[in-house]
């Protein structure tokens, strides 16, 4: 019986392994050295120098538990991946705006471990070097009073837009371009 378990259970142990194997080239910096890793690529189409970019992300699920959100490390992987193709860090503006279960992200720790459990909001210090760094961040004003979060209760810099969608029609208008995941 047991032998029959181990003939099931192996393929699917090691099913994973050669894609966690890949992982050990992902690594983190220039810009962000404790989050945001990245992998180097060989390019067909190498991106210029000279390249600007203006992107707003949006993000509406929530963290897992104490991690940081994946899409706020998404945009410190864009902006790692980019400055170590050969982007000067000044051609990369970034934006985040953020809604739904995810506006508790945005908040105090005080007020995120009222909400949460008494959890550490992790992504805190992450959007802390993000804007240290140029990245906006926007909270939906609608999300926020259906949470009942106020602007007192955000961290440090994020701004309360009307709505999401407000945010990224305004964004829109300075030139960014949403991503699309």
């Amino acid at each position: 019986m047991y032998k029959k378990r181990l003939t099931i259970l192996l393929p699917l142990l090691t099913m994973g392994y050669p894609a966690a194997a890949q992982m050990e080239n992902f690594k983190t910096g220039p810009v962000f050295e404790t989050f945001g890793p990245t992998a180097p690529v060989q390019q067909s189409e190498p991106v210029s120098a000279e390249t600007r970019f203006a992107i707003a992300f949006d993000v509406s699920a929530a963290a897992e538990p104490d991690k940081i959100n994946r899409t706020i490390e998404s945009a410190a992987r864009f902006i790692n991946m980019h400055v170590a193709a050969g982007v000067p860090q000044e051609n990369i503006r970034l934006a985040i705006v953020v809604h739904g279960g995810a506006s508790f992200d945005l908040t105090s720790q005080e007020f995120f471990g009222a909400h949460k459990d008494g959890r550490t909001n992790a992504s805190a210090a992450a959007i802390a070097r993000l804007q240290q760094h140029g990245v906006e961040f926007y909270l939906c004003g609608q999300s926020a009073a259906a949470h009942g979060i106020s602007i007192a209760d955000l961290l440090p810099g994020v701004k309360m837009s009307l709505s999401a969608m407000t945010a990224h029609a305004l964004l829109q208008q300075q030139g960014y371009s949403i991503n699309p995941f």
